[in-house]
């Protein structure tokens, strides 16, 4: 092929790539009634691939207005002073932040427990909180760092009083993982699930693992892992039966989307590249019984 002929579809190529790219992204039904949020995980190094996800997070919010970012912990890597404050979250975030989006965040093993006092956490000082952004769906903020009697009693009363169609809960320590650094947290497991399965959450949103995961529902609830906003664990998570779809091979953040009782989900990359979508329809209550070996009257 002529060398001008070659270059002249090299162009043309990544043309058509990239608004492959941009329709992939825009692909929620973005209805207007429905509740918008975004996920970042394990994002407070300051660093380029940090400021990277978080220009394509903002460019993303053109498209798609959400209202809210959830945050999977591991917010303030070494260090939680004004600067760090700054540096790796006022900054990288500011063209959202100046347009009012809030960003509700919870522990992970990096964080200082003091950054629950810092207003743009929305944390209110609480180690575990919740939240309800709308009528008929309430999230859960927990702690998983230090899961505790006291928190446990919470949840349990939280999640029994909310009366909510959608109860979604978001925390670092990934329940099911597929990771070949830390994988899943059995331990924590074994306290939070069976609250999960006898109030009937829906979704867990984790982080911890530097990578995305999506795994095969378990007893009628939905698992992700989104840790990789500023980290990377590249070759980590490995094939495993808990798998639906994975990703460790770049950075990414979430895009999510409830409409009536369906999820609707993108995993993005800081090059605007989605790596993983779809629909998922919320567990029914009769179904959630059966998992949590409820019988029915």
């Amino acid at each position: 092929m002529h060398p001008c002929r070659f270059r002249n579809a090299l162009v043309l190529f990544a043309l058509v790539a990239a608004t492959l790219a941009a329709a992939q992204e825009a692909a929620l039904p973005n209805a207007a009634d429905s509740l918008k949020f975004a996920i970042i995980g394990d994002s407070g190094t300051g660093s380029s691939s940090q400021y990277a996800v978080a220009s394509k997070l903002a460019e993303s919010r053109g498209k798609f207005p959400y209202e809210f970012v959830l945050m999977m912990g591991d917010n303030l890597y070494s260090g939680s002073g004004p600067k760090d404050f700054e540096k790796k979250f006022e900054r990288p975030y500011k063209p959202l932040l100046d347009a009012g989006v809030k960003f509700y965040a919870s522990l992970g093993n990096h964080d200082n427990p003091n950054e629950r006092f810092y207003k743009g956490f929305n944390m209110n000082g609480e180690r575990f909180y919740t939240f309800r952004p709308k009528l008929g769906v309430r999230f859960f903020a927990l702690d998983s760092n230090y899961m505790d009697k006291p928190q446990l009693d919470w949840l349990e009363k939280q999640l029994a009083a909310s009366g909510s169609d959608w109860k979604i809960c978001f925390f670092h320590h990934p329940l099911y993982s597929s990771g070949g650094a830390h994988g899943s947290d059995v331990q924590l497991r074994t306290l939070l699930e069976p609250l999960f399965l006898k109030h009937g959450v829906d979704v867990v949103f984790a982080g911890h693992e530097h990578f995305y995961e999506r795994i095969k529902p378990q007893k009628g609830i939905y698992y992700f892992i989104s840790g990789g906003a500023a980290k990377l664990r590249e070759g980590d998570v490995g094939r495993t039966d808990l798998t639906a779809k994975s990703f460790d091979t770049g950075y990414h953040f979430m895009l999510i989307e409830l409409v009536k009782d369906t999820l609707h989900f993108q995993a993005i990359t800081d090059q605007g590249r989605v790596v993983d979508s779809g629909a998922l329809q919320r567990f029914s209550d009769v179904d959630k019984k059966k998992f949590a070996g409820i019988t029915s009257p």
